[in-house]
Formats: structure tokens, C-alpha cells, sequence
């Protein structure tokens, strides 16, 4: 799971740019949420281990987050 907030202003850009980054490769299933306070969620499956090396969306280019990106792994139980 990634999760950003936009920038003051900047959360049509933040949500353009999450949506189009490339995963390599593709995960299962990708979907990108929107929150109140201009947040921005992508979750991604995979048919993978929890500990396997797999893509991660990278850190959006600077000026359009108001803090770090945060990063989550969860399984299915």
C-alpha cells in the first residue's frame, strides 16, 4: 500500500502521477483511491511471498507532497 498527501494546491497532480506509474512487473490488481486532506492510496496485489522483492511506486517528484510517502505490506489472512 503507498499512500500521499498532495501539496497545498497539488493534489490533481499527485493523483495524475500515482496513476500512471509503471509497475514491473504489473501486479495482479492495482487501485488508487482519493481521501479528505487531499491523500492519495494505491494498493496493489500480488501472488508473491510478504518478504519477495517486488516493485514499489517511487517517491513523487518534489513539490508535490506535503510530507513523505508511506509504505505498507499486508497478507491476506
Amino acid at each position: 500500500m503507498w499512500e500521499a498527501k498532495a501539496a497545498p494546491g497539488r493534489a490533481d497532480d499527485l493523483l495524475a502521477w500515482a496513476r500512471t506509474r509503471p509497475l514491473a512487473p504489473e501486479p495482479v490488481r492495482r487501485e488508487t483511491f482519493t481521501a479528505p486532506g487531499d491523500r492519495v492510496l494505491v494498493i496493489t496485489w500480488w501472488h508473491a511471498a510478504y518478504d519477495a522483492d517486488l516493485p514499489e511506486i517511487p517517491d513523487p517528484p518534489p513539490g508535490t507532497t506535503a510530507r513523505p510517502v508511506h509504505r505498507w505490506r499486508f497478507q491476506q489472512v
